[in-house]
């Protein structure tokens, strides 16, 4: 077995949602400025937005993120466990990148210790090639009705040998019980772990903070390291918590509405697109909150039936349904593909067995099957009527993560592309009229196809499209990532940091 010879460090929070996903990409891009070789590590991540890697692996979206920051490719290794909710009691465990099976919450718990050599497999492997490894916890190290066999929190960091930064989030109020709380409820050899506390997401001045920290640094026995200041840094988060799902936009000129489905996954496809000016991309949950948009998008979801069950329940196929009949350009991702057709089965219950009657938009048919397919993908646009016409022959690449199969139901039927991987080539999605779906994630982040669909949109309300240009997202990513290393440099000690990796515990 390879030597480890990286040095550690570790982000925990006092609870989800305090940044340390963020931290971990703002100390990745930090060292990797400053000459090393630094890779993310997050041993089990829970979210549906994910990321395909080079070899078909699939990761939490936050690696994927922080290995982009850090200039490196993801890989399975850097997120070992992910889990992926399938309802509120369980979830989908991948395992170093490929589904082992689907579990119900109290069976996870029970048998997560047995995933402990492969979290620590992937870890020697990326510290026998990486001088820093900068490592996510997750939730809270305090959740103390969790800590038995932890495999993300302390556990990680005694297995590791890390050193502890405490993180808490001052944007949601109560900064200092969140630090010292979690400081009261962790063990004695935990503790000890925690070398210094940050205080994440500030708006304001600094000094206004300087008594509460010096008491806090007395209460918890270890140093502050910084105040991190709120940052607008348009980085990829973890999961459908994102405040980006709630924001609306002022200048709007051609409106694209996204159906914020219960189970709505990898909602970053839609960034690039959300990035255009004179775009904005809103995601709707509240039928009443449709109207009428010039672009509706059915996105992906990890949970086909019971969302589409959602749709048909909430009133929101009804309305879908009524504005592709008056002609709004729609567009199905995977799942939300899968739903635009005319049925859904799954005979083997990976989803819980059944079928269900699609919407009926598209004259396709899927049927789930047990075998995933996880695969990136390029290729070209092939159909060349309705809402293709504007676009066909444009490049597109992404990736596809999906368990079901869809077949054309009509032999005049418009597949949307052809695709070639590294399993082939092979046509994908179908095209009728104003509606196409297609398996491609991340097809909005293919310039020549987005730029030419906005155009097209921008035209058929009368508006001059000469402006319109899609982004190039490798740069603006590169930018975002720069002005959140920014942030954290400025924010924290990065003296004390560097003295906190080169002693480690």
């Amino acid at each position: 077995m390879a030597a480890v010879t990286a040095r550690a460090i570790m982000i925990q929070g006092t609870m989800s949602g305090a940044g340390k996903s963020l931290l971990v990409a703002g100390l990745c891009r930090i060292f990797a400025q400053d000459g090393y070789r630094v890779a993310p590590f997050k041993s089990q991540n829970m979210a549906l937005n994910s990321a395909i890697c080079a070899d078909g692996a699939e990761i939490g979206r936050a690696q994927a993120m922080q290995a982009e920051a850090a200039g490196i490719e993801p890989e399975s290794a850097m997120n070992p466990v992910l889990l992926k909710p399938t309802s509120d009691t369980g979830s989908q465990v991948i395992v170093k990148g490929r589904p082992i099976g689907t579990m119900a919450a109290r069976e996870y718990f029970a048998y997560k210790r047995n995933l402990v050599p492969a979290i620590m497999e992937c870890y020697r492997d990326l510290a026998s090639r990486f001088d820093v490894i900068v490592i996510e916890g997750a939730g809270s190290p305090a959740e103390i009705n969790l800590k038995s066999d932890d495999i993300v929190n302390m556990g990680v960091a005694k297995r590791v040998g890390a050193p502890v930064l405490l993180v808490g989030d001052i944007d949601r109020g109560g900064v200092f019980a969140q630090l010292a709380g979690t400081m009261m409820l962790l063990d004695d050899d935990e503790r000890a772990l925690v070398k210094a506390t940050v205080v994440n997401k500030f708006r304001g001045d600094p000094e206004i903070l300087a008594p509460g920290l010096r008491q806090l640094e007395s209460l918890t026995g270890v140093p502050v390291a910084g105040v991190v200041p709120y940052t607008d840094a348009d980085i990829d988060e973890e999961d459908s918590q994102s405040e980006r799902l709630e924001r609306r936009r002022a200048d709007v000129l051609v409106d694209a509405a996204v159906v914020r489905l219960p189970h709505l996954s990898n909602y970053t496809d839609f960034s690039a697109l959300d990035a255009i000016e004179g775009v904005g991309v809103r995601y709707v949950r509240n039928p009443r909150d449709l109207g009428s948009p010039d672009l509706l998008i059915v996105p992906g979801t990890k949970s086909t039936l019971s969302d589409l069950r959602w749709m048909r329940e909430s009133g929101m196929e009804a309305l879908v349904k009524r504005l592709a009949e008056r002609g709004t350009s729609l567009i199905g991702v995977c799942g939300g593909y899968q739903m635009l057709g005319r049925e859904v089965s799954d005979p083997d219950g990976v989803e819980g067995a059944g079928s269900l009657a699609g919407l009926g938009l598209l004259p396709v048919r899927t049927r789930f099957a047990s075998d995933k397919r996880q695969v990136r993908a390029c290729g070209r646009v092939t159909a060349r009527s309705g809402i293709a016409a504007g676009v066909s022959g444009a490049r597109i690449e992404g990736y596809e993560i999906h368990m079901g199969e869809t077949f054309l139901d009509d032999p005049a039927a418009e597949p949307f592309c052809m695709l070639r991987s590294s399993e082939g080539e092979r046509a994908d999605g179908c095209v009728a009229g104003n509606v196409c779906g297609t398996y491609l994630h991340g097809l909005f982040d293919s310039p020549e196809f987005t730029e030419r669909l906005v155009r097209g949109l921008f035209r058929a309300k009368g508006l001059s499209a000469e402006a319109v240009r899609a982004f190039d997202m490798g740069a603006y990513r590169a930018r975002q990532y720069d002005e959140l290393a920014c942030a954290v440099r400025s924010g924290l000690d990065m003296g004390l940091v560097g003295r906190i990796l080169e002693e480690g515990v």
